[in-house]
């Protein structure tokens, strides 16, 4: 092993990272099932593993996979302004928590709830890590032992595996199902309270569809049965819609504001979806129960720091400046069929030139992410003919930037409407690469 470690091949790492790729392809030699492989091989591959090692878990990918808003892609790509704006936070220091007038701690918080007031009508807004940290909060603050009514049909399993029952359960709330999978009525929360039941939530079902025979109460139904029993009213509308998706010819999804004129008294939303922001949980509604949950000691265990804080501010800002269209979720939602076949015609040209066998197909292109569930855009996809779909999706993935597509009829796809035309060369390299073997 100190000889293979010695080795010019792994010169170039750390020691701990060749020492790792050496016991790694040792390993692999040993458990061989097809014979010893040559002490060459084993270097190469020695080299191979700490050359991967070597890399960052976290490293960038370009996005061909079909999905906008694809969550193992890290969910909305962020405008550059938000971008700069976290580079900035993460770099130096920055005043998070101080009043500059007094030199007194200060509210982190502060620039974006007048942001998201702004552009939701909110009377108050408090941010944490994530939705579900948003949810598991807002039950906790106001129906801890106390009983929460969910819809059936909402009755939903959010992404890795976490089910919204278990979370209202986790909060401490004791859920009610109401009503059927397929349809309920405002008269069947009615019927369901009790003295025991201090709120109803509205979960919005962002990740499927039910169709056919179906019924659902407005929020305004809902909050006129809230107010007869005296009950919170929390609407979860997931995905964070600050604008009208129809004047994308998308059907209309949700927005914060509908559900805050609809009369709900908190509503919770991802920043990481429609909305093209970072990671983060957004809690608006009536000034006296936004504090409530504010003081809530659970709020220091899912704060927002202050990458985030900077993050989303720069995001809420291009939306207050009607600059929303230099999200990157928002463009690739508006983008021309022209646009989008464009690059792919680019892009196969190049390809063609290499003398690797591509052709620009019609796609569809999901929004992903639980918004806007079984709506699907139309796109263009490179579709690369090769013997090897498997092997060459992977080795498209093990480039880096790792290029991620699927593989659709023996071919491997690349979906082009998350492309940006600066991506192009390390997407013709990666292929280039792919093509070598």
């Amino acid at each position: 092993m100190a000889n293979l470690i010695a080795a010019p091949e792994l010169a170039a790492f750390s020691h701990r990272t060749a020492v790792l790729g050496a016991r790694e392809a040792l390993k692999e030699a040993r458990e061989a099932q097809n014979g010893k492989p040559s002490a060459d091989r084993i270097l190469e591959r020695a080299a191979e593993i700490a050359e991967r090692s070597s890399q960052s878990a976290y490293g960038p990918a370009i996005n061909c996979t079909g999905t906008i808003l694809n969550t193992g892609l890290g969910r909305a790509r962020l405008a550059k302004a938000a971008v700069e704006a976290i580079a900035n936070s993460a770099g130096s220091h920055t005043v998070l928590e101080l009043d500059l007038e007094t030199g007194r701690r200060g509210n982190r918080q502060t620039g974006l709830e007048n942001l998201l007031c702004e552009l939701t009508g909110a009377e108050a807004a408090f941010v944490v890590n994530n939705n579900a940290a948003a949810v598991m909060i807002t039950i906790n603050t106001l129906a801890c032992g106390m009983e929460v009514l969910l819809s059936r049909g909402q009755s939903v399993e959010i992404g890795g595996s976490f089910r919204m029952p278990d979370v209202i359960r986790g909060a401490g709330g004791n859920l009610v199902d109401v009503g059927c999978t397929n349809r309920t009525r405002a008269s069947d929360y009615a019927s369901a309270v009790t003295e025991d039941t201090a709120a109803i939530l509205r979960c919005h079902p962002s990740n499927f569809t039910i169709t056919g025979f179906v019924e659902e109460p407005a929020i305004s139904e809902l909050a006129e049965v809230a107010a007869e029993h005296e009950l919170a009213l929390i609407d979860d509308v997931g995905s964070g819609c600050l604008m009208d998706t129809a004047a994308y010819g998308l059907p209309h999804e949700p927005t914060l504001a509908d559900s805050l004129q609809g009369g709900a008294h908190l509503v919770t939303a991802s920043g990481d979806k429609l909305l093209g922001g970072p990671q983060a949980g957004i809690i608006l509604g009536k000034r006296e129960i936004v504090e409530r949950v504010r003081k809530n000691p659970v709020a220091r265990a899912v704060r927002i720091d202050k990458q985030t804080a900077a993050g989303l501010e720069a995001t809420l800002k291009l939306y207050a400046d009607g600059r929303e269209g230099e999200i990157p979720t928002i463009a690739y939602l508006s983008r021309s069929d022209n646009e989008v076949r464009a690059l792919g015609n680019k892009l196969s040209k190049k390809l063609a030139e290499q003398k690797v066998e591509a052709s620009v197909e019609i796609a569809t292109c999901e929004i992903g992410a639980g918004s806007l569930p079984g709506v699907s855009l139309p796109s263009y996809r490179l579709a690369i003919t090769t013997d090897y779909p498997d092997g060459f999706a992977r080795s498209l993935r093990m480039f880096r930037p790792a290029v991620v597509g699927y593989i659709g009829r023996g071919k491997v796809c690349l979906d082009m409407r998350t492309v940006d035309v600066d991506e192009l060369p390390a997407i013709e390299k990666a292929i280039a690469a792919a093509v070598r073997g």
